[in-house]
């Protein structure tokens, strides 16, 4: 097996989505033309024809996909993924920055009320669990990450997390002042009825 053709199974099989044949042109460096990326997927498609997974087209894209005589297997086990309310993504980044960490001080950090829902989706998903409870007035219980929160998001500490710096560089966030700005010039730019 070639290494352009290496490289477009490595790419299929990393894809989230069906990829189109230019799409994964560009992913594999871009020197390889059009015809050669075909070329290297015909191959793959013969090479995992009598596999337990095959690439399959669907359109003008492509993906792998479990052979069809076998689907039958994973209907009962395949989970779908659930998607995180903006409280629970916020209140995940608390408690792993943050850990141990009580639900009053989720609260005064995010600046509203938590509501019992949002913790619980967290504990169901695997990510987060009770922790000590501390050793003040009420002993509030604390939460903390598991090891399933490291694995789901490709960790192996809570010191990989990223940091302020690498959060801002990536485009994440915005700096607060920079987004009151850009908040004042809209307010001041001409509209058509200014003229």
């Amino acid at each position: 097996m070639n290494a352009l053709v290496r490289a477009v199974e490595a790419v299929l099989f990393a894809a989230a989505e069906p990829m189109t044949v230019e799409a994964i042109r560009r992913h594999v460096g871009g020197e390889a033309s059009a015809a050669e990326v075909r070329d290297a997927l015909d191959t793959l498609a013969e090479h995992h024809a009598e596999r337990g997974f095959q690439l399959a087209r669907r359109g003008d894209r492509w993906l792998f996909q479990t052979a069809p005589d076998l689907a039958h297997l994973l209907r009962r086990q395949r989970d779908e993924p659930r998607r995180l309310t903006r409280a629970a993504t916020e209140t995940l980044a608390i408690i792993a920055y943050h850990e141990p960490v009580t639900r009053a001080e989720v609260e005064a950090i995010r600046g509203v009320a938590l509501s019992r829902g949002t913790l619980d989706v967290l504990m169901e998903a695997g990510w987060v669990r009770p922790g000590r409870r501390r050793e003040v007035p009420g002993r509030p219980l604390t939460y903390v990450t598991t090891p399933d929160f490291l694995a789901s998001f490709g960790l192996e500490s809570l010191r990989d997390l990223p940091g302020l710096a690498d959060l801002r560089a990536a485009g994440l966030l915005d700096p607060v002042d920079l987004g009151a700005e850009r908040m004042e010039m809209r307010a001041e730019a001409p509209t058509d009825e200014d003229g």
